[in-house]
Order: C-alpha cells, then sequence, then structure tokens
C-alpha cells in the first residue's frame, strides 16, 4: 500500500513537491523582478537588519542551472528520507540545516573582510540550496550506509562515503577558483549541520528517543581510518559540551515517551522504513538517484 506522504507513480512525497515549488516559484519572482534578490539573498553588510536573509537565502537559487539540481536533489531527497524519518521531521531537517548553513555562511564572510579588508566579502550576494542537497547525503549515510554506489560505470563505493567523497572534492576544487565562497562554506556547513541535527536533535520515530548515538554515526567516521582518533578527541570534547560529562549517549538527552506510543511509532517507522527500503531496491535506476543527488555542487554558480 502506497502511504499517505506520497503522490503519483513516480514516488516524490507531496512535500518535497511543494518545497521544489517555493524553489521554482521565487526563482520566477526574482527572474522578472531582479531588485528582490536584494532582499531574499544573503549580503552580510546588508544582514542587519535583514536578518530574514540568514532564512531566505537558501530558497533562492540565481541560476538556472542551480535550480534544475536543486529540484532533482529535493524530490530524490525526499523520496528517499521522508518515508523513514516522517514528513514532520523532514520539514525539520530542513529548516534547520538551511539557517545553521546560511548563518556559518554569514559568519565566514564576515571574517574573512576582517581578516583581508576586501568588501567583495561584505557586499557578495550568496544564497542556494545546496546546503541541504549536502545534508541529504549524510540523511543517506546514516539510513543506508552499506547501500552500493556505482558511478562512471566502474568506480564501487559504499553510500556512507558520500558526504565526504564531495566535500574532499569541493575542498579541491576551491584551490583553482576564486569562487570558493559560493560554494565552498555551504557545503562544509550543510554537512556538519545535518550531521549535528540527525546526532542531536532528531526524534526517531522508531524509537522516539532523540538523536543518533550509533557509534557508525559518529564525526570520526566522515574521515579516514589513520585520522579518525585524532577527530576523536575533538569530537569528544564537543560531545562533552553537548551531553555533558555523561559517558554514554543513550544517556544524554535520548528521553523516551510512553511505550504505547513508542509501539505505535515503532509500527509506523517499520511501515515506512519499508516503503524506503522497497523504493531503493526495487526501483530502476535507485542507485543513480542517489549518485545524482550528490553529484555537480562544484558546478552551481551561485
Amino acid at each position: 500500500m502506497t502511504p499517505a506522504y506520497s503522490s503519483g507513480g513516480t514516488g516524490f512525497t507531496r512535500l518535497s513537491k511543494g518545497l521544489s515549488g517555493v524553489l521554482f516559484i521565487v526563482f520566477v519572482v526574482s527572474l522578472f523582478f531582479p531588485w528582490v534578490t536584494r532582499f531574499v539573498a544573503l549580503v552580510p553588510a546588508r544582514t542587519i537588519p535583514f536578518a530574514w536573509n540568514v532564512i531566505t537565502a537558501g530558497y533562492l537559487e540565481q541560476s538556472l542551472f542551480g535550480l534544475i539540481l536543486s529540484i532533482y536533489g529535493l524530490l530524490v531527497g525526499g523520496k528517499l528520507l521522508e518515508p523513514i524519518w516522517g514528513s514532520h521531521e523532514f520539514v525539520k531537517f530542513v529548516f534547520f540545516v538551511n539557517f545553521f548553513t546560511l548563518l556559518g555562511v554569514y559568519v565566514t564572510a564576515v571574517s574573512c573582510y576582517y581578516f583581508t579588508k576586501r568588501e567583495k566579502f561584505l557586499y557578495g550576494s550568496f544564497s542556494g540550496f545546496h546546503g541541504v542537497l549536502c545534508g541529504f547525503l549524510v540523511g543517506v549515510k546514516q539510513v543506508m550506509p552499506d547501500q552500493e554506489i556505482t558511478m562512471l560505470g566502474k568506480l564501487h563505493f559504499r553510500a556512507e562515503w558520500l558526504p565526504s567523497l564531495l566535500v574532499l572534492a569541493t575542498v579541491f576544487i576551491s584551490f583553482f577558483t576564486i569562487r570558493v565562497m559560493s560554494y565552498l562554506p555551504f557545503v562544509l556547513f550543510g554537512t556538519y549541520g545535518s550531521w549535528l541535527y540527525l546526532r542531536y536533535l532528531q526524534r526517531n520515530p522508531e524509537t522516539n528517543l532523540i538523536g543518533d548515538p550509533d557509534d557508525e554515526f559518529a564525526f570520526s567516521t566522515f574521515f579516514p581510518c589513520f585520522l579518525r582518533p585524532v577527530v576523536e578527541i575533538f569530537a569528544s570534547c564537543f560531545h562533552k559540551l553537548l551531553c555533558g560529562n555523561r559517558s554514554s549517549h543513550r544517556k544524554a538527552g535520548y528521553v523516551p515517551v510512553s511505550l504505547s506510543e513508542q509501539g505505535y511509532e515503532a509500527t509506523e517507522a517499520s511501515r515506512r522504513r519499508d516503503w524506503g527500503t522497497h523504493e531503493v531496491n526495487e526501483r530502476p535506476g535507485g542507485r543513480e538517484d542517489i549518485d545524482g543527488a550528490g553529484e555537480g555542487h562544484e558546478s552551481d554558480n551561485v
């Protein structure tokens, strides 16, 4: 039986279609009324008093390629993740990652200005949904880490490495372009913000606990094995900052609700997970969809 939150034969959810519609409408409005961009995009020098730009800039694509990429990634991300997370958590995830990403871009731009005294960091126009797209790859790493990805017909790797490979490729490309502020902070803060939300803030629909304490989803798993001991030192400090001195993630704020609510939500979550697994394993081209959601960020011209 098709869940209520899916729509049509494509399997794209109503929510992802609605958010895609928002991206399209904002793009069309800015295309016919260019002055709107000044009030929607993030311009660090004008963020005060236009503080809403830290939210609205994420839903403005200033190029047709960026719009197509964002809509495609949003539809695929919603199809893979929303049936597992639920619509409520999916919306919260998009909102949090978008806000965290744009806030990080703002802080980075202001810091770069104070270090370099170049006004382009203050008066540049920053926008785009690609921070959230990077977050979807982190979501794929969480819910289907063992899914095999095939790229270019020859390269094979597991889905858990998608976020790391994207960050590595983006950092590498940043050495060869002057438009580094247009995409690198979006990728870095989008990736980290999504992990932060899923690790410590997301309500798990299966257990109704807060966060994901799985060791396979620790921050160090984004790095090669030889770097993980060093990363763990810094990650443990941050974990103590969030969770105090308690030794276990499971004791650090993961508070269950009543057993009856747990049983109901576990059943509902199982239904969602079965649907998501069926979509990935049975739908033709499922793996390619995951690839497509993660490729092309570095080419986005914001």
